[in-house]
């Protein structure tokens, strides 16, 4: 049984610490709030435009399994974000050369489209976020949240 104020490891968690931390949560959930906002006029999420990012980057059709490693996510999601980007004509599957069996999937000039607004949109709303820190104000959240993210 715990004691009320310890973490699992007995440590005691100061009341100040837990309201840090609350804050930090709410802080990042506004932050990709605002984000995913900022994209929805151009039918896109945060998530769509990390594929359209990496497909547009590899500057050529890429086999599905290879899109999940660099999105770091499994295969099936990777697949049903494929399915929703092809319905909406940002993506097309074409046939693996060298595979009949794998599927390769490439942005198409829609696609391209949508995601540079999407790109202008993000950043509007990231200036718009940041705009009232200086930038040594913005060098120590930087620091910080690398500290707290471990690297």
């Amino acid at each position: 049984m715990r004691r009320s104020g310890m973490n699992q490891s007995g440590v005691r968690c100061a009341p100040r610490v837990r309201e840090v931390l609350a804050t930090l949560l709410r802080a990042g959930a506004e932050v990709e709030a605002r984000l995913e906002r900022s994209v929805e006029p151009m039918g896109l999420s945060l998530a769509k435009m990390g594929a359209l990012q990496t497909l547009v980057e590899a500057d050529g059709p890429i086999p599905l399994g290879q899109l999940a490693e660099r999105l770091c996510c499994v295969k099936s999601n990777v697949t049903q974000l494929v399915d929703r980007l092809e319905a909406e004509l940002l993506v097309r599957r074409v046939p693996d050369p060298a595979d009949r069996r794998s599927v390769r999937a490439e942005v198409t000039d829609e696609g391209r489209a949508r995601f540079a607004a999407a790109v202008r949109a993000r950043e509007a709303a990231e200036a718009e976020l940041l705009a009232g820190f200086g930038a040594d104000e913005l060098e120590r959240l930087a620091a910080w949240c690398r500290r707290v993210a471990g690297g």
